[in-house]
């Protein structure tokens, strides 16, 4: 549940301008630098902590293991309290477990209904959640992070506060035991790509005053609704922006080339019970054989990202075959209305947007799903298409493009 600060407070956004990490530096080397104390609404002073009641690490102890025995941050989880440090945080100074580093990259890029992140960016876990008021971020954080790692009751006065402004927005690095790392965007690429079991890269995030319009080419699947409810699109927009095509058939190269350069690609078979004049499989390989084209050439370091969406028509060869071509494992991305399989909505997507890759997985068993497919044949299509149930699995591109609009509540 994410909460909205009230009362006043405004700060400009900045960003870290200091240079990444050097190639093949390890997490475990910490920078040392000096650098000015500012803590953010105040904080504990080390002859306020008291000796910790009992030996074993939590998260209360980390204030009185860096204040009084004046342990390193990089050698504690700023997660979870441990001392087992398995690798450092990406976004700010501090160790993280392995347990941690597992979730925080299964939960990262993950996003509610209203826009904001699912979990605390610090932690990646989090009941209550105070969201970032910059209309460009998306970050939210916990009570317990606050408290413990700003300062005592910190929560509670930011919760008094309006147009609060998050650790990675301030102008300043340090709050309280939190200090965002230098140059945060390059740290979070490289701790995704060096700790990631997926061997798809991950992109730089890229500064709001950098960020550019989303060029889309469509195929199969029209997503212009989608992506113009989420902001990426300005209604009426220069229809360059979005290129859609029904029929691969006849394209080459140079009209890819013609029509682009591109961001994203979507593809889709197409929705059950819709006559079409090609088998499923014809889908995937005319969507593979496209995005060929519209990949940047390598000189280009400019994100790049494609999805494509089964919508439970593809045979299990079929999928093997997508797996191998596009070297991406599927997901399961499902909406259950009721409790019974006849009321589920599931699409199997393949796509490198990070939302996709560490969010969805099957609820419901493989041999339902085949039922599932085999029943949509028989009855009437379910009321949302493959492109409204990935929908949301598009907000993470937040990160990388310009967003129009920020009114996500009453668009999803």
């Amino acid at each position: 549940m994410a909460l909205s600060p009230q009362g006043t407070l405004s700060v400009e956004t900045l960003d870290d301008s200091d240079p990444d990490p050097p190639e093949g530096s390890s997490f475990l080397e910490p920078e040392a630098e000096h650098h000015t104390d500012i803590i953010l609404l105040g904080s504990s002073e080390p002859s306020e902590l008291s000796s910790p009641a009992s030996p074993g690490p939590s998260r209360e102890l980390i204030a009185y293991e860096v204040k009084v025995n004046e342990r390193n941050i990089e050698d504690i989880c700023i997660c979870c309290g441990s001392f087992q440090v398995h690798t450092q945080h990406p976004l700010f100074e501090g160790g993280m477990c392995a347990p941690c580093k597992d979730k925080f990259l299964g939960r990262l890029f993950l996003y509610d209904d209203d826009g904001y992140q699912s979990y605390c960016s610090v932690c990646c876990s989090g009941d209550t959640l105070l969201i970032c008021e910059n209309p460009d971020c998306t970050r939210c954080y916990c009570f317990e992070c606050m408290d413990t790692l700003v300062g005592p009751g910190t929560s509670g006065r930011v919760q008094a506060v309006s147009n609060w402004v998050c650790f990675l927005c301030l102008p300043f690095p340090r709050s309280g035991l939190l200090r965002r790392r230098k140059k945060w965007r390059g740290w979070l690429k490289a701790f995704c790509d060096g700790e990631s079991e997926n061997t798809l890269e991950t992109y730089k995030t890229v500064p709001v005053w950098k960020r550019e319009p989303v060029r889309v080419l469509s195929l199969f699947g029209d997503i212009r609704n989608e992506l113009t409810s989420l902001g990426f699109l300005e209604p009426g927009s220069d229809p360059g922006r979005l290129k859609h095509l029904d029929d691969a058939t006849d394209v080459v190269r140079r009209d890819v080339e013609g029509w682009g350069p591109f961001d994203l690609v979507y593809g889709s078979t197409p929705p059950v019970g819709h006559a079409c004049d090609h088998p499923p499989v014809w889908y995937l390989l005319q969507f593979h054989r496209v995005l060929q084209y519209a990949r940047p050439r390598p000189a280009r370091q400019q994100p790049f990202f494609w999805m494509f969406v089964d919508n439970l028509v593809l045979t299990q060869e079929d999928r093997t075959v997508a797996t191998r071509f596009l070297e991406a494992d599927p997901v399961t991305i499902q909406d259950i209305c009721g409790r019974t399989i006849q009321n589920v909505n599931a699409v199997h997507v393949w796509s490198n947007i990070p939302a996709v890759r560490s969010k969805h997985s099957a609820l419901v068993s493989q041999e339902a799903l085949s039922s599932l497919a085999q029943d949509r044949r028989r009855m009437k299509p379910p009321a949302q298409g493959p492109a409204k149930l990935v929908k949301n699995c598009f907000l993470p591109l937040r990160e990388y493009f310009k967003c129009f609009s920020t009114g996500l509540t009453s668009s999803l």
